[in-house]
């Protein structure tokens, strides 16, 4: 038997239980997976709340998680018994002790990256690598706006722009998350509850805007984060923490040839090639100290519904790990 949070209906954060399942032995192509620590996202509040209906119920949220191979099926040759390795999954079921996988969804993780830390870092790691490698190949000299600059992607992509040779303007909400956004690399720093970020990207760079804006909050910044783009720029929508973006006409983005991007994920690690490819590449920015894991806020797995609270709350500054420990 696994201890597991299991969802049955969608709703606040009472709905994730901690429940004894059974998971039967590893079939074929899978493994058997004792899991050391769970990484919390806010792609899993959204499915919690039901903004995302992506999750069968019931079922046991979460998309990351790293671990340890405690058995595996027939035909498994990519993982062997005993070797940590962590992954990230469309399908769920991350929020447990134990579970089976199948093998090859598994990226094996280095000697130099500690369960904690590849569990804070897999979802974010990889999102800021197709953020600035896959979806806009970030140049030497660009501008970039990056929103939520001190949240657990914001600060990896303001680090690894930097290094990248960009000019890196963020948006924070306060004084505190200020200082973590310059000690990550942003050149200006934006505080948007009593600056209006556009007119402030206007002057910092003197009426021309920024090449391209990362935008993870979504409805109250988007037509912002476009206002705010020069010609040519580009739009990178990759979350909605403050709700979904409303339909815009395609006039809107020809005001400045602008292109808008909406990149999921789980579209760019489908293949175990570019997956590989991409989390050598995140190895690499944290072995080379390009970028940094920094603090992250631990929980017991069965106060994973405080975790939610929480991230909700804005009370968290970078990542969140569930213990899985007993």
């Amino acid at each position: 038997m696994a201890k597991a949070i299991v969802m049955r209906s969608p709703g606040g954060s009472e709905v994730l239980q901690l429940e004894q399942v059974s998971i039967g032995e590893p079939g074929p192509g899978e493994v058997q997976l004792r899991q050391t620590a769970v990484g919390v996202n806010f792609h899993d509040v959204y499915v919690r709340s039901g903004l995302y209906r992506t999750l069968p119920l019931p079922g046991v949220p979460g998309i990351e998680a790293v671990g340890v191979v405690k058995a595996i099926g027939p035909g498994v040759t990519h993982v062997k018994v005993g070797e940590r390795v962590g992954y990230v999954t469309s399908a769920y079921g991350a929020y447990a002790d134990e579970r089976l996988i199948a093998a090859d969804l598994l990226i094996k993780l280095p000697d130099s990256v500690d369960d904690r830390t590849a569990a804070s870092m897999l979802v974010r790691g990889l999102t800021a690598e197709l953020l600035l490698y896959q979806v806009h190949k970030l140049q030497p000299g660009d501008v970039v706006l990056v929103h939520a600059a001190a949240g657990g992607v914001g600060r990896l992509l303001c680090q690894w722009a930097h290094h990248l040779g960009a000019t890196v303007i963020g948006t924070v909400g306060s004084d505190e998350k200020a200082r973590i956004a310059r000690d990550s690399g942003c050149d200006h720093v934006i505080l948007y509850r009593s600056e209006n970020f556009v007119d402030r990207v206007r002057t910092i760079t003197n009426g021309r805007g920024v090449d391209v804006a990362y935008d993870s909050v979504g409805k109250d910044t988007f037509l912002g984060s476009l206002d705010a783009l020069a010609r040519l720029g580009h739009l990178v929508n990759f979350g909605q923490a403050s709700g979904p973006v409303e339909p815009i006409s395609m006039s809107q983005l020809a005001q400045k040839s602008n292109t808008v991007t909406r990149p999921i994920m789980f579209h760019y690690i489908a293949e175990r090639s570019r997956r590989d490819a991409m989390a050598a590449s995140l190895f690499k920015a944290l072995a080379d100290g390009v970028i940094t894991a920094g603090a992250y806020h631990e929980y017991r797995i069965e106060d994973v519904g405080r975790a939610h609270e929480d991230m909700e709350a804005r009370k968290t500054a970078g990542a969140v790990v569930l213990d899985t420990r007993a």
